[in-house]
């Protein structure tokens, strides 16, 4: 059903960030990605439209969302699903020969390696925060262009585990400061976040845990640029149990854009991976139950994209 409602909302007509934009008080955002797709409606608590930013960097960015953090003025519910982290787990179940084939190392599955970092097949969420739309180019399709500081609720139906869907209500809160800035000469996206996970399925253990992410193309670089701040991104989420503060799960992406000439489009490639403790999983979800010798787990990550 979680499926079936994320794809209807797909369909709603989109409404972009255009001059006529800031008059409105409700309005329906859609983000397109083959790892996070969503559609959001957007309520103003204060009857007014969202707060446009004048913004000339990233710094100010930050200091204006994270001034207004404890001051709500906006409502967003959100359903969301992952393409092709779901798209793994048919794979495996479907497809099962075609999934051993790819399966070149003990730690690295192809398949698992493009999809892996993402325990959830689809969510619905709700914020309750502060929201702040930014200068954009206006095509469609292209993504957000806010930036959000406030209070995050998310809850599924099922959790993903080597590829393999898994029956599991969850609940996530966490305070987060998020955001996506997109010009015509350069795409800036960030997201710094800390909060808990809830499992029902008590094999599961129930985590705390910090995330931080950002990521940078330049489309027209001139000129001396640096290596990091530049034409790169990095991801970086901590989990850590909740029985014993023991960390139970580390997961890291480092990213390179590679902008095509005289376009605004960017090809990236993200390498990483996800280390995976024995304590996170117990019972039949355990490795001792898959017959697996080792206690931990490490899965390399390969993330190709293309970006607009």
């Amino acid at each position: 059903m979680k499926l079936i409602l994320a794809a209807l909302l797909l369909l709603v007509p989109l409404s972009t960030w255009c001059e006529e934009a800031p008059e409105k008080k409700t309005t329906v955002e859609i983000e397109l990605d083959p790892y996070y797709s969503a559609a959001g409606i957007y309520n103003s608590l204060t009857g007014k439209p969202i707060q446009h930013l004048q913004v000339k960097n990233e710094l100010d960015i930050y200091r204006e969302l994270i001034s207004k953090f404890y001051h709500p003025r906006t409502l967003i519910v959100e359903a969301s699903i992952n393409p092709l982290p779901y798209a793994g787990t048919l794979i495996r179940r479907h497809q099962p020969g075609f999934y051993q084939s790819t399966q070149w190392t003990s730690n690295l599955n192809v398949v698992q390696a493009v999809t892996a970092g993402f325990e959830e097949p689809w969510a619905l969420s709700l914020f309750l925060g502060n929201v702040v739309s930014f200068d954009t180019i206006n095509k469609p399709l292209q993504g957000k262009r806010n930036g959000y500081s406030g209070l995050l609720v998310d809850l599924g139906t099922h959790h993903i585990k080597d590829n393999t869907l898994i029956r599991d209500n969850w609940l996530q809160v966490e305070g987060k400061l998020k955001g996506e800035q997109i010009l015509s000469d350069r795409s800036l996206r960030w997201s710094f976040r800390g909060g808990a996970k809830f499992h029902e399925n008590r094999h599961i253990s129930d985590s705390f845990f910090v995330g931080f992410r950002r990521s940078r193309t330049d489309f027209k670089a001139e000129g001396k640029t640096s290596f990091w701040l530049h034409n790169s991104g990095f991801e970086y989420t901590s989990d850590f149990s909740q029985k014993k503060l023991e960390p139970i799960r580390h997961y890291l992406v480092l990213e390179k854009k590679f902008p095509v000439k005289n376009s605004r489009m960017a090809f990236t490639l993200g390498l990483g991976f996800v280390w995976t403790a024995d304590k996170k999983y117990s019972g039949p979800l355990s490795n001792a139950a898959g017959n697996i010798n080792s206690t931990n787990t490490l899965q390399f990550i390969l993330r190709p994209n293309l970006e607009f």
